[in-house]
């Protein structure tokens, strides 16, 4: 009990610094798998990911499936199955993520919008879930936020399998909306919600982050990101390769800083949806250097050699020897 004290009154000396609540800094996640009968092999599948969330913000994770995004949810948590292998750092805080720390966390201090509704309980009322186990909340702050997502109060005594699926996502929801939670990791919180379930979703999320809360959004929707984020982390094939305002999305591809960050801006409906040729490479085949190089028309000899550090540029970051370049 002291100790937990003890870190709180920490929380409250960092915040006061201006830390930010949640720092990844060269996080590398690795799979050992079985290669055959006998044989085993690792699948580096997140390599020197890079990102800050502070306070009073929402940052925005995009990039296409199978670049670390939900990943990155799993090793900030500590819930990566066994046979995983995490180096870097993780802090809360300013504070060292340990395993017993992630754990003394989840669900107090750091709440998650899990990506599939199969995470909620099919024996417990979705009522008993939103309220959660470590720590009831009122009932009326349950109502209230039903209310909003336009759920009655008798949903709160069905079952997970009564629920439609937009349903059961919005319930699924209301168990982070609900919490005190400082850090909420939202894991693609909206398929199967209509436009206006949708919009409600971000705007509550906006509302948290403008109550000094961090929000760490993971989203496949560039659009809806730039609308309710203050910052956008692009991953490409398991690592950050940009970092950028959503100001900038919203200026348009001059504004943005590496090739496959503009390539998502133009490959956007409203943007010609221009695709460029090519596709992301597997965790088991991932080429030396830049891992962007096989795709990009800018890429270099020392593209193909050396894998490009991230770095400051134009008020924000980006991994690419290139950068200052190109403009379109």
């Amino acid at each position: 009990m002291w100790g937990y004290l003890e870190f709180r009154f920490e929380v409250f000396m960092d915040n006061k610094q201006n830390i930010p609540v949640l720092e990844v800094n060269n996080l590398s996640v690795s799979f050992q798998m079985y290669d055959g009968i006998f044989g085993q092999k690792t699948l580096q599948v997140i390599s020197e990911l890079n990102i800050k969330v502070h306070a009073g913000e929402i940052l925005a994770i995009a990039g296409s499936s199978g670049s670390g995004k939900s990943l990155l949810a799993s090793a900030i948590l500590g819930i990566l199955p066994e046979n995983a292998t995490v180096s870097g750092e993780l802090r809360y805080n300013g504070q060292t993520l340990t395993p017993k720390l992630q754990k003394q966390l989840r669900g107090t201090e750091i709440a998650l919008v899990p990506q599939s509704v199969d995470f909620l309980d099919p024996l417990m009322p979705t009522g008993a879930q939103v309220d959660g186990h470590k720590k009831p909340y009122p009932t009326q702050k349950r109502h209230k936020i039903f209310r909003r997502f336009g759920l009655s109060e008798d949903i709160e005594k069905c079952y997970p399998f009564q629920l439609s699926g937009g349903m059961a996502r919005r319930v699924l929801v209301s168990t982070a909306l609900i919490t005190d939670a400082q850090l909420i990791i939202a894991d693609e919180p909206t398929p199967g919600m209509s436009l206006e379930q949708v919009l409600e979703t971000l705007k509550m999320f906006r509302e948290m982050a403008d109550n000094k809360k961090a929000v760490l959004l993971i989203t496949h929707d560039i659009d809806l990101a730039f609308t309710f984020a203050d910052r956008i982390a692009v991953f490409y094939a398991g690592t950050t390769v940009e970092t950028a305002s959503a100001q900038d999305f919203q200026e348009g591809p001059e504004a943005l800083r590496h090739p496959y960050t503009k390539a998502l801006w133009h490959a956007l409906p409203q943007n010609d949806f221009e695709p460029i040729a090519g596709f992301q490479p597997y965790a088991g085949n991932l080429p030396k250097g830049c891992l962007f190089a096989p795709r990009c028309s800018y890429s270099t000899p020392k593209c193909t050699l050396e894998s490009p550090p991230l770095r400051m540029l134009r008020g924000g970051e980006v991994r690419c020897f290139c950068a200052e370049i190109f403009q379109k």
